[in-house]
């Protein structure tokens, strides 16, 4: 019995299927490495590092603020109004 069309495109699809598999593994792995690259070049900073930054920014402006209002009592112990 002689394949059909049909037959012979399966067959074809079949035959192709990996290689396109392996190109779309090896798309995948270079977008994935253009991306880390891309970040990379960038100046960020870990998820750690922001949460502690974050931190002692806090802690510097609460300082601030009492500060501040030492001050305020030290201007007013020395200029009454």
């Amino acid at each position: 019995m002689k394949p059909s069309l049909l037959d012979d495109l399966v067959e074809q699809i079949n035959q192709a299927l990996p290689r396109a598999q392996a190109m779309g593994e090896e798309a995948r792995q270079s977008a994935k490495m253009a991306a880390q690259r891309a970040l990379q070049s960038m100046d960020l900073v870990s998820r750690e590092e922001f949460d502690a930054q974050q931190r002692a920014l806090e802690k510097a402006e609460q300082r601030i603020s009492e500060l501040e209002i030492v001050l305020k009592q030290l201007e007013d112990q020395l200029l009454p109004q």
